[in-house]
């Protein structure tokens, strides 16, 4: 699926309208420590988790903006998740678009490329654009995906999350309000040319 493509068409925030669904339950997991107990009961059985994540960027008044979504004050993730078994990558990207935007992979969006891959080494928060050298064994990789959007598109968001279009000048090295996947963003995006459409 990794593309040659290096520029990519950004269109104004404008040109999509958004509505909301009924709320999404894909969060399984009340709180991150129940989050990384599940990983660890899942792990002797399943061996190492795999997710997505996307990136689907717009820009307002030229400037870049990714799309994130915010559960509650102060909480963002990018649109994604983990990889049930027996489904591959380009179907969990289909269902987790659907799930949080109501996109449709094959006629509304497409992935450009892998812009990242980030590793969990242990059952525990931190994670790596590399996997440490004393790690044989990481516990999750998340495939981040650089996604195109159509010129024109309604998004239905659910109704527990709100869409919020952040410049990359605000997530650039703000790792406390973003974390570290998402203040990498400008860097890991600055191979590709933008050509921003008014």
């Amino acid at each position: 699926m990794p593309s040659l493509e290096s520029t990519l068409n950004i269109y104004p925030l404008k040109n999509y309208s958004f509505i909301t669904k009924n709320d999404y339950m894909e969060n399984k997991d009340p709180s991150l420590p129940g989050y990384f107990n599940r990983l660890k009961r899942e792990f002797k059985y399943l061996g190492q988790r795999t997710t997505v994540k996307t990136v689907l960027l717009v820009h307002d008044n030229n400037m870049i903006n990714v799309l994130l979504l915010r559960m509650v004050p102060q909480f963002y993730l990018l649109p994604g998740g983990q990889i049930q078994p027996n489904e591959c990558e380009e179907d969990a990207l289909k269902r987790y678009l659907f799930d949080y935007f109501g996109l449709d992979i094959d006629t509304q969006t497409k992935p450009i490329d892998v812009i990242a891959h980030w590793w969990r080494p242990n059952f525990e928060q931190n994670q790596y654009p590399y996997i440490p050298a004393h790690i044989s064994q990481p516990k999750e990789l998340t495939r981040i995906y650089l996604m195109s959007l159509n010129e024109r598109a309604t998004l239905s968001v659910p109704k527990n999350y709100t869409v919020v279009a952040t410049p990359l000048f605000e997530l650039y090295n703000n790792v406390g309000i973003y974390g570290e996947i998402m203040a990498s963003l400008p860097q890991v995006l600055s191979r590709f040319n933008f050509n921003i459409i008014t």
